[in-house]
């Protein structure tokens, strides 16, 4: 599954490519199965819970991938 993540304000902050997770500088962050995201380490840290190639971030969840664009 390709697409993108948003976190809960709406920015852009990660890209998924098939399962793993990238921020928006190309470097891995973490690997997805299914909706659950997974540091590399295989430790469950969340989960995406919208549906469809772009997700939006659960405000808990928005720690995971810090907006750079501010």
């Amino acid at each position: 599954m390709d697409g993108n993540i948003f976190n809960s304000e709406g920015h852009h902050v990660a890209m998924i490519r098939g399962t793993v997770i990238f921020d928006l500088s190309g470097i891995k962050l973490y690997d997805l199965r299914g909706q659950n995201i997974y540091k590399t380490t295989g430790e469950l840290v969340g989960h995406l819970s919208s549906p469809g190639a772009d997700k939006r971030l659960d405000k808990s969840t928005d720690k995971l991938f810090p907006n750079r664009s501010r």
